[in-house]
């Protein structure tokens, strides 16, 4: 009986906490509030804006705990749990993604690439729904704690998807040289269908860049606006007795995107950056 008091008390602490502050405002909530950016610290370099806002501190904050977790998973000469763990890291990362699809020549260059893209999205894509007092926002002097996902900002999405596009021509170029690299662009039909072809298949490859970034993007966007849709629900109608419906389908949506899309997002884009650059480097397979 205390266990399970013990338990209702810890995950409604968390719920709490997960709160938006807009959300404490009765009657008056806006889940989009929750991805705007101000800047925190004033960054200005001629036209470049690098101010640290919400997004950069979660990226700073993903970025620390990556390395954290591999120097954890990965060290150490006695075989124990932790180390279990980062052999079926290893191997996920290996077997799944690089061999699937990279060549073997190409494995030993590109396989620290396409891990630490797995491990970095995945731990960005898992904070991102922890509660963290990093709102920028207080409430009577209290920091107001909420969740984020920095791969809910297109800007971030956009900037990983840029680096595997660059790798793949780069790569593509350097392997086969640029002549026999865009030629194999070119596909083996009629003359005048090239015309149509080759258009489509130039922007075919941009639309790459546009699957990674949006994909990811849009996923943990959905995500978690329609996890702050269902809390604010309640103090949009300012009906607290719809608690007891709208908490149960919350959470279980909840531990869907943590326990399900989190994971397969972070192997999706990993996965995919690794055919890109294998099916540059061997054009012809």
């Amino acid at each position: 009986m205390r266990r399970a008091l013990f338990s209702g008390v810890i995950v409604g602490a968390v719920w709490l906490l997960a709160l938006p502050a807009q959300a404490l405002a009765r009657g008056e909530f806006d889940p989009t509030d929750e991805f705007e950016q101000h800047e925190w610290v004033s960054i200005h370099l001629g036209p470049l804006d690098l101010s640290i806002t919400k997004a950069v501190v979660y990226l700073m904050l993903g970025s620390v705990l990556t390395i954290a977790i591999c120097l954890v998973l990965m060290r150490g000469r006695t075989l124990n749990r932790r180390q279990t763990v980062g052999e079926q890291v290893y191997e996920i990362a290996q077997v799944q993604i690089a061999e699937q699809g990279l060549p073997s020549k190409a494995i030993g260059r590109w396989f620290p690439y396409v891990t630490t893209l797995l491990l970095f999205i995945f731990v960005v894509n898992l904070i991102g729904f922890i509660p963290l007092p990093l709102t920028g926002e207080t409430w009577h002097g209290v920091p107001v704690w909420g969740i984020y996902a920095a791969t809910s900002s297109l800007s971030v999405t956009l900037a990983l998807a840029l680096l595997t596009f660059a790798f793949t021509h780069i790569e593509g170029v350097r392997w086969n040289g640029p002549v026999r690299y865009f030629k194999s662009w070119i596909p083996e039909a009629p003359k005048p269908l090239l015309a149509l072809i080759v258009p489509l298949e130039i922007i075919g490859q941009f639309m790459r860049l546009l699957s990674l970034s949006v994909r990811l993007f849009a996923n943990m966007l959905a995500g978690h606006i329609l996890i702050l849709t269902f809390i604010g629900l309640m103090f949009i109608l300012e009906a607290v007795y719809l608690a007891p419906l709208v908490l149960p389908v919350a959470t279980v949506f909840y531990l869907f995107e943590v326990i399900i899309v989190v994971g397969i997002q972070a192997f999706i884009f990993a996965a995919l950056s690794a055919i890109y650059i294998g099916s540059a480097i061997e054009p012809e397979h």
